[in-house]
């Protein structure tokens, strides 16, 4: 069956197809990352991971991204690639400068922005950096509806950055149940921020 006509709708920036998308090319898009992920990375991340944060990347970027005369299956391979460099980075560069440590018994809702400014940045493009402050504010407004376990997913994932394994063994979830939720979150914070 031929994704074209899916394809012509992620072309029109819309984020429903790019869902459908993602999920009808997975199984490519994870034998990409596997081939590029490379040694160094194996062992501290995997390519759901990865598949994870392209999924995340590309929601953020398809309002902005011109696929007028590009194949979206490349544009999320060249993602997907950006992604694995800067998991590289991270992971190569050791020791982080301890201002940016986030502790690991900070809690969303304790007082704490760390977390807060951390998911507003990357749920923030770049033409919205003028109004980060009132962004972080909103993303604390919206994490403190959720319910704790979510929160706490949310602080894992994305705060100390564990793989999703590691956050579903800390939550007594399945790794599958927790990337279906860590998925969720992001695109109900997403959809709540853009109201």
């Amino acid at each position: 069956m031929s994704d074209q006509p899916l394809a012509d709708r992620v072309r029109a920036h819309d984020p429903a197809a790019l869902a459908a998308f993602l999920e009808l090319r997975r199984p490519a898009l994870l034998a990409f990352v596997e081939r590029r992920l490379g040694s160094a990375l194996r062992g501290k991340l995997e390519a759901q991971d990865v598949l994870q944060e392209l999924a995340v990347k590309a929601l953020r970027e398809l309002p902005n991204a011109d696929l007028s005369t590009r194949d979206p299956f490349g544009w999320l391979c060249h993602l997907a690639e950006q992604c694995i460099v800067d998991d590289h980075r991270h992971f190569a560069a050791g020791k982080r400068a301890s201002g940016r440590e986030v502790p690991g018994n900070v809690r969303i809702g304790d007082g704490s922005q760390d977390l807060v400014a951390l998911l507003a940045a990357s749920l923030t493009s770049p033409s919205m950096a003028v109004v980060k402050d009132e962004r972080q504010r909103r993303v604390l407004d919206v994490i403190a509806t959720l319910p704790d376990e979510h929160r706490e997913a949310l602080r894992l994932r994305y705060g100390e950055g564990l793989p999703t394994k590691d956050v579903a063994q800390k939550l007594g979830k399945s790794d599958v149940a927790t990337r279906v939720l860590l998925s969720r979150l992001v695109q109900q914070l997403q959809e709540r921020l853009e109201e």
